[in-house]
């Protein structure tokens, strides 16, 4: 108890330093933590996906379509349970800025596939029965202020024209990491009206969601589904739906390697800013280390002394940076909620707080103890007064 009255008095002995110091700290460890939770949003949806669940596409590429008929072919495939076949849209609403995901789906497979999706019941059967009928997410619908039965008009893009939608129902997310800001749409409607237009989309997905029987069995079942289009015009690629959402994230490497790196600069600039405050303790109290030292106290010990105010100081800082990091999240939250679902910090944000804060108090006490160890009494002395 004595040794931590110590510590404080001697931390706060000059307490416009320490103050700033600590605020310092405060700042640096408010911002890791916000990086740190817009990269864990960034992979939310990877962390979303289910292993039971499969995703087949054109081995070509994304842009590539396949023919619904596969559809059958791959239902009759040993080992999968549901399949449902859908068609990257990318309407717009309104205008560019106003950009969400959108996707023409099998509406019955698709909620069967995807349990996390709660949807009223009521709304569901109207949604089922109405084929021009859609379904938002709680934040998308709250973003556009939309209601049961309003009518939303989305432009096409790779497929023109205005495209008009009743919805049918909004749905919330069972977990905190299920994306609540997708639209989707009847995958019979739009084939019906580019059947109309004799566009070449018909009777094309843009990919199949597929549900596996038993999730250990999920890479043989991708192998054999592969394998009955080989050699085929349309030859799929087949993977879990961690790995092609991840394929996605992985286009924007580059962003989260700038930001991971950021990060880092921000623990860098910490060790500078407490390195500083504590080297300047070290040489206001170089005569009291060597009066210490005449008392008897061995270098350990005064080395803990120095190692303590710094970690006392750092961990102060980290303590006020972690209880405002909550606070800092709710407020992007309202501007970043709608595109990164499950904007949360999380506990392994907190720990590595903690940890950097650890890191840089025994950092910056490193150079100060030497100094006040090696140094002897009588030059130590010398500078009392």
């Amino acid at each position: 108890m004595y040794i931590l009255k110590l510590l404080f008095r001697n931390a706060f002995r000059h307490k416009l330093r320490t103050s700033l110091t600590i605020l310092s700290i405060t700042i640096a460890i408010l911002t890791f933590g916000l990086l740190r939770t817009f990269i864990n949003a960034w992979y939310t949806g990877a962390e979303a996906s289910s292993a039971s669940r499969l995703i087949t596409r054109n081995a070509v590429s994304l842009i590539f379509t396949l023919p619904i008929a596969y559809k059958d072919r791959i239902r009759q495939t040993d080992g999968v349970k549901q399949i449902s076949g859908g068609n990257f849209f990318g309407g717009i609403y309104k205008d560019e800025k106003t950009f969400f995901a959108n996707y023409a789906v099998e509406p019955r497979g698709y909620l069967d596939l995807y349990p996390e999706i709660l949807l009223p019941p009521d709304q569901k059967e109207i949604f089922l029965r109405d084929r021009r009928g859609c379904i938002a997410g709680r934040k998308l619908a709250e973003r556009y202020r939309w209601k049961i039965g309003d009518m939303i008009t989305l432009k096409g893009t790779y497929i023109p024209g205005n495209w008009e939608f009743v919805l049918r129902g909004i749905y919330r997310g069972k977990y905190d990491t299920t994306d609540e800001r997708v639209f989707v749409f009847h995958w019979d409607y739009l084939n019906e009206v580019l059947k109309k237009r004799g566009s070449l989309f018909t009777d094309q997905v843009g990919f199949f969601m597929i549900g596996v029987k038993d999730p250990n069995r999920a890479a043989e079942v991708a192998q054999a589904v592969d394998k009955n289009f080989k050699n085929s015009l349309a030859e799929t690629i087949t993977e879990t739906e961690k790995a092609f959402v991840l394929s996605f994230i992985s286009m924007a490497d580059a962003i989260i390697i700038a930001i991971q790196l950021v990060s880092l600069v921000v623990i860098i600039i910490i060790v500078a800013v407490a390195a500083n405050t504590m080297a300047m303790t070290a040489r206001e109290r170089i005569g009291e280390y060597a009066i210490f030292k005449t008392l008897g106290y061995r270098g350990w010990r005064i080395a803990g002394m120095i190692f303590g105010e710094s970690l006392l100081i750092t961990m102060v800082g980290c303590l006020f940076g972690i209880l405002l990091t909550p606070v800092a999240t709710e407020v992007f939250k309202e501007f970043l909620g709608t595109y990164f679902p499950g904007f949360t910090v999380k506990t392994e944000t907190i720990y590595m707080d903690i940890g950097a804060a650890f890191l840089v108090g025994l950092c910056a006490a490193i150079i100060p103890t030497w100094r006040a160890i090696k140094i002897r009494i009588a030059d130590g002395l010398r500078r009392i007064g």
